[in-house]
């Protein structure tokens, strides 16, 4: 077994552990279960201590971390399901069916809970354009996002799109899915009830995506990565929608016990899982599992072939949920039964091939890893970015960073993926949030994603707070009250101890900044080993958040809304060009510290942003980030509506355009409203800017900025099909 245990990734002393555990020599089928089970992505070894100190409560948290997605209270009988996963690996082995097997696992973590799917989010990132393999990359994942989502019916809704050197040997592909349900019909992936019936429902199991979880998903990429396209999965979105439809029946008629989703793992992980979780064993007599080819035990327990789900259900019950799944066109078979104690007993043709504790399986190793502080964040910080010689034409820079690959429009993107399916869309891709309708109701939700990786890079405690405050932000631009979150850590090898650090620093941030914010982590995902022939990706953490908007008259999009309005700044702007898009774009550095975070301040603001919009002053709101208010100024007024700006500053232009301060809108709001702006924001120690007025056909900025709306937008739209066409 020595080498086996080596090449399904098990270390010496992990392989030790199992034999000691069982008392023996496990069989091949249990090594490769717990291959699986104790790999990086499905325990969490390395993360789990870590992960421990993230706020996860609220009085309106009914499922935090630990089962397939966080869910909240919204009011009204409602709740709403979320969770952001990763799909790194697969997609770089294999775009299309990486990314679109990576929709059906996050759409199936939702409906596994008991809610309806209503919406997809895609945090993407990649190399550079310049490169072949990364234009092979980059549109092979958005047709897979595009080929399974509208085959589903699930909008996509919103999301963000990054550029980089440093993701060109191992993109990431993260995917986030938002679900709404009546608070009756949570249910958990759970196995409770001795004798009650193990039933698999949908697909037939195959030879794709075997050992996914332990060959692709916690190990770093190596020249022999292309040779492992067989562990990738293919989808059937077509199947997956009868799953949703049959599941949210069975629900509805309360016909289940449990309900888990086969996906890393497959039946190794739904079995294990829903039987400790529960606190049983589970006997399974695998020869009863649909196969698509001839399979042995070892690779029928591994395979994480898709569109799969595992439901417990009561044997008076079992005729009427058969007969469900077959009116929807599914196999659904009895393939075992819960049982007493905490025993997996796995029987092919009536002989035993697996007996091993379910909760050593579900359960795994906790490591507390080494961390040392990296000796490039000394060095990157202490550059001298005030010696840096900027360029005279200001209208060019501005120019040149929205047509760049990080600002620039992404509609030659968003437009291949149906956002408007199922009608709740209100607010579509392109703005600060998405904003969907809760059907029946006054109220919507306002829903968004961020991460700046180069911010992190350069500080991870303070550049994943930026991550929080800024997806908070996006939300309160929208009209929403940011309730919770959900995030998706994406890093290099944790067995490295400057990896390590940095993982743990952007914990510590995401921590704290959840905290002060009052936003509980409902749901999560740690992706490791993001990094080819042992060079790493930036850290990544991706923050997405969910917020509530009362009454949906009160959202609001980027846009200048009409002319003759005051353009207001809340917050300060001061000279912050560390770890800047214009820093990067126009001076090829990365250096200097992001942004500074003021949590206090960042709260101030954005209660004074919403209840401004609450109160009707508000008219229009978008945030500062990557560009900095020039950027911002120049997307607001890309709907058509110019603005006149003309104001004193004691910064240099570029540090006043540029700079990327935070906590930070520009609101659009009538002159007699200004007063009761002020008064909401003096009441929180939050600044008021006036900057101008909304007017004609062009962004004029002191002295330093004259631009047409047309050329902006041209430059803005074009640039990324053009780049792909280049």
């Amino acid at each position: 077994m020595a080498e086996l245990y080596e090449e399904l990734g098990l270390s010496e002393d992990e392989y030790r552990d199992i034999v000691r555990l069982l008392g023996r020599e496990p069989s091949k089928v249990e090594l490769g279960m717990y291959s699986l089970m104790w790999s990086e992505h499905c325990s969490y070894k390395s993360s789990k201590m870590v992960l421990a100190q993230l706020p996860t409560r609220a009085s309106y948290v009914l499922q935090g971390p630990g089962e397939n997605a966080g869910i909240i209270d919204v009011g009204g009988g409602l709740a709403v399901a979320f969770k952001l996963e990763s799909h790194n690996h697969p997609s770089a082995v294999e775009p299309y069916q990486g990314a679109a097997t990576g929709i059906g696992g996050i759409v199936r973590d939702i409906f596994t809970m008991g809610a309806r799917p209503i919406a997809c989010l895609d945090p993407l990132r990649f190399g550079s354009l310049d490169s072949p393999r990364q234009r092979y990359l980059f549109n092979g994942v958005i047709a897979g996002i595009a080929g399974y989502g509208n085959c589903l019916g699930i909008p996509t809704v919103a999301g963000d799109i990054y550029f980089d050197e440093c993701y060109e040997g191992n993109i990431l592909v993260n995917v986030m899915c938002i679900g709404i349900m009546p608070k009756e019909n949570l249910i958990r992936g759970l196995a409770t009830g001795v004798g009650n019936a193990v039933v698999l429902m949908g697909n037939r199991t195959g030879r794709d995506g075997i050992g996914g979880a332990s060959i692709l998903a916690s190990q770093e990429f190596d020249e022999t990565s292309q040779e492992k396209r067989p562990s990738v999965q293919v989808g059937d979105p077509f199947t997956e929608k009868l799953l949703i439809e049959a599941c949210l029946e069975l629900l509805e008629k309360d016909l289940l016990v449990g309900l888990q989703d086969l996906g890393a793992a497959g039946i190794s992980c739904a079995c294990s899982e829903t039987a400790a979780r529960g606190g049983v064993g589970m006997r399974i007599d695998l020869e009863h599992v649909p196969l698509r080819e001839e399979m042995d035990p070892f690779e029928i327990m591994i395979s994480e072939s898709q569109e799969r789900m595992l439901a417990i259900a009561e044997p008076e019950k079992l005729d009427e949920v058969l007969g469900i799944c077959e009116r929807w066109g599914l196999n659904a078979v009895v393939i075992g039964e819960v049982t007493e104690g905490d025993t997996l007993e796995i029987n092919w043709y009536g002989e035993k091939v697996v007996e091993v504790p379910a909760s050593s399986l579900a359960s795994g190793p906790v490591y507390d890893r080494p961390a040392e502080k990296p000796s490039y964040i000394d060095e990157v910080q202490s550059v001298n970015i005030a010696a840096v010689d900027h360029p005279p034409d200001l209208n060019r820079v501005l120019l040149d960073l929205v047509s760049g690959p990080n600002l620039c429009d992404k509609r030659m993107v968003y437009e291949q993926y149906d956002h408007m399916v199922q009608l709740n869309t209100v607010i579509y891709p392109g703005s600060d949030a998405a904003v969907l309708r809760v059907k029946d109701t006054s109220k919507a939700l306002a829903v968004s994603v961020d991460g700046n990786s180069r911010y992190v890079y350069l500080d991870p405690y303070t550049g994943t707070q930026i991550a929080v405050a800024e997806a908070a932000r996006n939300v309160v631009a929208a009209g929403g009250v940011p309730m919770a979150l959900t995030n998706c850590l994406n890093f290099g090898n944790p067995e490295r101890p400057d990896i390590f650090w940095q993982f743990k620093e952007s914990v510590r941030g995401l921590a704290d900044a959840a905290r002060y914010l009052e936003l509980p982590v409902v749901s999560g995902n740690v992706s490791f080993y993001n990094e080819s022939f042992g060079t790493a990706i930036y850290p990544t953490p991706v923050v997405g958040m969910v917020g509530l908007i009362g009454n949906l008259d009160n959202r609001r999009t980027i846009a200048f809304p009409e002319e003759g309005l005051l353009v207001v700044m809340l917050g300060d702007t001061v000279d912050e060009l560390g770890g800047s898009e214009y820093l990067k774009l126009v001076h090829g550095m990365v250096a200097g510290r992001p942004p500074a975070v003021d949590l206090r301040m960042e709260k101030g603001v954005q209660t004074t942003c919403i209840e401004g919009i609450r109160r009707g002053i508000i008219l229009s709101a978008h945030d500062c980030s990557e560009g900095g208010a020039a950027v911002a100024l120049l997307e607001c007024s890309c709907s058509g509506i110019g603005a006149s700006l003309e104001f004193a500053s004691a910064l240099a232009p570029v540090s006043w355009l540029f700079s990327e301060s935070q906590s930070r809108f520009v609101v659009t709001i009538r002159e007699e409203e200004l007063e009761a702006l002020r008064k909401l924001a003096d009441g929180r120690k939050v600044p008021v800017h006036v900057l101008g007025r909304t007017s004609g056909d062009r962004l004029i900025i002191n002295d330093w900025i004259d631009l047409a709306v047309g050329e902006m937008r041209s430059a803005r739209e074009e640039a990324l099909e053009e780049r792909l066409k280049a």
